[in-house]
């Protein structure tokens, strides 16, 4: 097969294609298990059926999103060893064991305590029920510290050896503790809180468009809202201190994500807009503030950064790239918290259920949580190259011995099961979404009603996570 790709641009394609897929369920797991455990949380202290109902509900939406979750985090693990085997070789000691301790600690965790989740409600207690969300919510949690902490050794490796060009650990403390590590971390699991949030937000936005005016409704939209004022701030704050950390330890990603090619004494200006030419070594129509570079990446007037062209040129990321990644993520960013201000403005007037033009917009906002996770998981991994191990280990040695046919037909195969199988998955969800929890009953009219739980399955015990989501497909 002819192509002007080469088998490893094939194979980063790939990959970029897959985990793409991966982790825009994960990341609205997460946000979920713990929402679904306050909704819990709250129907016990108060008895108030609506909190129950929208409990159930999520919970419909968490089984279909962790069940494509798992998949597609299955097939990831394999394409270490057919795409990158190079790099399981040489980092396998490190990566290996933080994969298999995510492993043991949170996905036997959340096997273990899901289906007394999603199956539980008539067979045990209702304590013992919450015990069980608790322990799924605290598992999606510490699958983040594992997979962060092996992501983060790639980007800030530390605690090793290399012997007879193999990684050999040498503390696991500063393995697991790198320098980026607490950043990027804070930085993801508030991402996906973010995007949780704002998928909460958009569902009760669409369905008091439509004129409900029931509590469930109402209740999950005013959560969302409260939930997204408190974390968008905190996370331009965790970004600001993620990009001192980065200009630190990766100096060739800041200037790519800025697209900066001079360094500039006395103080660096910010480019709001450009486009980075990798050929020419400019940012051409760049539009630039004086001074603003060096106050928000060194919090100072005359910080220095340093520009792409002091880095040589086999070691500079793709600076187009970064930078418009960058911006979107941030631009999205902005824009949440301008929502989210609006949002306490309305309430503090008494116009959140029924002003139709923010309703609006906070449908239109659903999506922009995923585009805003993989916008920085663009920057973050893209602004890495050529590196595979910071520093350490390019990533042209870390490709297997492949040819660009055998990667581009296995590419192909991907994209057409993918579309396929989470296109369907995806379909689901939506309708699920647009169905809404359900109206309240008359039978609901007492507040410390907590009988009308569901009945196990005539059929007998479910045995999958999405048997949780018995909402008709074409319903």
């Amino acid at each position: 097969m002819d192509s002007a790709l080469s088998a490893l641009d094939l194979a980063r394609l790939q990959f970029a294609f897959t985990v793409s897929f991966h982790i825009v369920f994960p990341a609205l797991s997460i946000g979920l298990a713990s929402f679904i455990a306050v909704l819990e949380a709250m129907w016990l202290r108060t008895g108030e059926t609506h909190y129950r109902d929208l409990c159930m509900f999520w919970s419909k939406v968490f089984a279909v999103a962790f069940g494509m979750g798992v998949v597609s985090g299955v097939v990831m693990s394999y394409e270490f060893g057919t795409n990158w085997a190079g790099f399981s070789k040489f980092a396998g000691p490190v990566t290996g064991p933080l994969l298999m301790y995510e492993v043991m600690t949170a996905f036997f965790l959340e096997a273990g305590f899901l289906g007394i989740m999603l199956f539980g409600w008539k067979r045990v207690s209702p304590r013992a029920h919450f015990g069980a969300t608790l322990m799924v919510a605290t598992g999606t949690l510490i699958s983040t510290f594992w997979i962060l902490a092996s992501n983060s050794w790639m980007q800030t490796p530390q605690g090793f050896k290399i012997v007879n060009d193999q990684v050999v650990p040498t503390d696991w403390f500063k393995i697991i503790f790198n320098p980026s590590f607490p950043y990027r971390l804070a930085h993801m699991a508030i991402a996906a809180f973010i995007v949780g949030g704002l998928v909460v937000a958009a569902t009760g936005a669409w369905h008091l468009l439509r004129g409900r005016r029931d509590p469930a409704v109402k209740k999950m939209f005013s959560m969302a809202m409260s939930l997204l004022l408190i974390l968008t701030p905190l996370q331009a704050f965790v970004g600001d201190q993620h990009g001192l950390n980065t200009r630190e330890y990766q100096p060739a990603k800041i200037a790519a994500i800025e697209g900066l090619w001079d360094t500039e004494h006395g103080g660096t200006a910010l480019n709001l807009f450009g486009i980075p030419d990798m050929k020419a070594e400019t940012t051409r129509y760049a539009v630039s503030i004086p001074h603003l570079g060096s106050l928000i990446l060194t919090h100072s007037w005359n910080g220095e950064i340093r520009g792409l062209k002091s880095f040589p040129p086999q070691d500079r990321p793709n600076s187009t790239l970064v930078f418009w990644s960058f911006r979107v993520m941030v631009g999205l960013g902005l824009l949440m918290i301008a929502m989210s201000v609006a949002a306490w403005v309305l309430r503090r007037r008494g116009r959140l259920y029924d002003a139709k033009w923010f309703l609006k917009l906070c449908v239109a906002m659903g999506p922009t949580g995923f585009v805003t996770l993989l916008a920085g998981w663009v920057t973050t991994e893209a602004g890495r190259q050529p590196w595979v191990v910071y520093g350490v280990m390019r990533t042209a040695q870390a490709a297997s011995p492949l040819s660009a046919q055998q990667v581009g037909i296995s590419l192909m195969a991907f994209v057409v099961v993918y579309f396929l199988v989470f296109g369907t998955g995806i379909y689901y969800l939506l309708k699920l979404l647009r169905a809404g929890p359900p109206l309240p009953a008359e039978a609901d009219s007492t507040p410390r009603d907590r009988e009308r739980l569901p009945q196990p399955s005539p059929r007998g015990t479910a045995r999958r996570p999405m048997s949780a989501a018995d909402q008709l497909i074409d319903a």
